[in-house]
């Protein structure tokens, strides 16, 4: 029998968790295992299917342009998940970090991710496992680092994305650093996370 959510919930699921751009999150593979080693019989998630498409993907009608006339529109996956007796249904965005997935970087492994991301929150919700991952990651930025300090170091994981994003697009990003008085060494994690939203909001999605 699957322990209680209180229980659940003082997991410490950190050390299961691997980082991506400043968050912590926690594998689906590994999400199903914690839930069998603390009393699941049965814990599995799988796609609902647009009911006018047959897909995985739900999207709106409307379609919306950015700046650089990428188009995207609000795209959804709905999944059903299975834990012993209980069924949850589970509906949500198609993200890339805190960015809309425009049309022209849609692909499967869009919506794969979508849906895991979406089994894991759904599990959160109604188990308690996992659930203070989310609750500190909707408190803002970066909240997942001790939001209560500031000038926190940038980690090693924002740092490549941000030199990948700029290897890319050929950009002189140790320029625009130092313009801005910083260094690689002395960038902070709210720096970081600034530098990437202003990085795909300018060159897309990434």
């Amino acid at each position: 029998m699957l322990k209680s959510y209180d229980e659940l919930r003082k997991i410490d699921v950190r050390k299961y968790c691997e980082e991506r751009e400043g968050f912590l999150y926690l594998n689906w593979a590994m999400c199903i295992q914690l839930l069998h080693e603390n009393g699941a019989e049965k814990a599995y998630f799988e796609a609902v299917p647009n009911e006018k498409t047959g897909s995985s993907l739900i999207c709106s009608e409307q379609t919306f342009a950015d700046k650089s006339k990428n188009t995207n529109r609000c795209y959804e996956t709905r999944i059903r998940v299975v834990i012993d007796d209980n069924v949850y249904y589970m509906q949500s965005p198609v993200m890339n970090g805190k960015n809309p997935v425009k049309d022209n970087s849609m692909n499967q492994l869009r919506v794969w991710n979508s849906m895991c991301r979406s089994f894991v929150k759904c599990v959160a919700i109604n188990t308690g496992l996992g659930f203070d991952l989310w609750l500190k990651e909707e408190t803002g930025p970066f909240a997942s680092y001790i939001p209560e300090q500031q000038g926190v170091k940038a980690s090693e994981a924002q740092i490549k994305a941000i030199k990948s994003i700029g290897k890319k697009h050929k950009l002189d990003l140790d320029k625009w650093i130092i313009y801005n008085g910083k260094t690689w060494d002395t960038l902070t994690d709210a720096d970081a996370g600034n530098m990437l939203n202003t990085l795909k909001e300018k060159y897309g999605d990434e």
